[in-house]
């Protein structure tokens, strides 16, 4: 029934987000490269999580927080388009497909990455389903997840540490950054929507952090399969690259041992938000299927 559920959230932000793009007065030739990177198959964990949460709540909290969702799927999309160009990763591929620069060209891509980044916080002031005070507020949050303190933060360590030693604690605050803060505004965001009082944002902030690091953890032993199929990128991207890495730190049994941690402190919370609050909070164990360590562990034959 949770996986029908979370199917269904997932269906319903994906009609919304084409609508929003069809309605969208941008120049065709710009709207093009928006489409074609928002439509390459995405997980979109990130703004179904914000969504889930509200559901969690009731499901005519849905609506309140649709255009935060697709603001941050922008956010979210742009990092990437701006991630694969040769100045940063270089990367040909994305989900399976051509990236952005390789579809388009590299000026086309940059500029449509400019754009999604600079309509997210459009959408957001412009949402009349909340409050003038809330808007403000998630434009703050989301500013520090995806700006100079948050994601582009984490991008450019990350590129400062390639090709030299990092210590365990810096790989963690990178990802964090890099990661882990957008996953943390999906769980921010809710929260001020639905006014959550502090114990119930602090137990949900916990969770953002646990899932965004596992996030990372789980990709990075992805990348060590080699299956381009389950990466959507060319096998062994990040030892191309030569980035530091948390089996590159751990190894690789460390990092499926890191992340099975993880995943236990994340369903730890779970039980504490549904103990405490006697909402349906086990319905973000959907998530946690997305960062399985068991499959994992299987695929690299450990």
């Amino acid at each position: 029934m949770a996986n029908k559920q979370f199917k269904n959230l997932r269906k319903l932000f994906e009609e919304n987000l084409n609508e929003q793009l069809f309605d969208s007065q941008a120049d065709i030739e710009l709207l093009k490269p928006m489409m074609y990177s928002l439509q390459t198959g995405g997980k979109r964990l990130r703004p179904t999580l914000l969504l889930a949460v509200l559901y969690i709540y009731g499901s005519k909290k849905i609506k309140l927080g649709m255009k935060t969702a697709i603001a941050l799927e922008f956010i979210h999309t742009y990092s990437l388009i701006h991630d694969d160009l040769p100045a940063m990763d270089n990367d040909d591929l994305r989900r399976g497909q051509p990236t952005s620069h390789k579809q388009f060209d590299e000026a086309t891509a940059i500029l449509a990455g400019d754009a999604l980044l600079t309509e997210a916080f459009g959408l957001i002031a412009a949402d009349d389903q909340i409050k003038p005070r809330q808007r403000v507020q998630l434009i703050q949050e989301l500013v520090a997840a995806s700006g100079a303190h948050g994601m582009v933060a984490g991008q450019i360590k990350d590129l400062q540490s390639e090709k030299r030693e990092i210590s365990l604690d810096e790989l963690k605050e990178i990802h964090h950054k890099k990661t882990g803060r957008l996953f943390s505004f999906s769980i921010d965001a809710a929260a001020i929507i639905l006014e959550l009082e502090d114990d119930v944002r602090d137990q949900l902030e916990k969770f953002g952090r646990h899932f965004g690091l596992a996030y990372q953890i789980h990709n990075d032993l992805k990348d060590l399969t080699g299956n381009q199929a389950l990466t959507g990128k060319l096998g062994n991207s990040d030892e191309v690259n030569e980035k530091n890495t948390y089996p590159y730190l751990l190894t690789t049994k460390g990092a499926v041992d890191a992340l099975a941690d993880e995943i236990s402190q994340i369903n730890q919370i779970i039980l504490k938000l549904e103990k405490e609050t006697d909402k349906p909070f086990s319905f973000l164990k959907e998530f946690v299927k997305y960062i399985d360590v068991n499959q994992l562990a299987e695929d690299l034959n450990l």
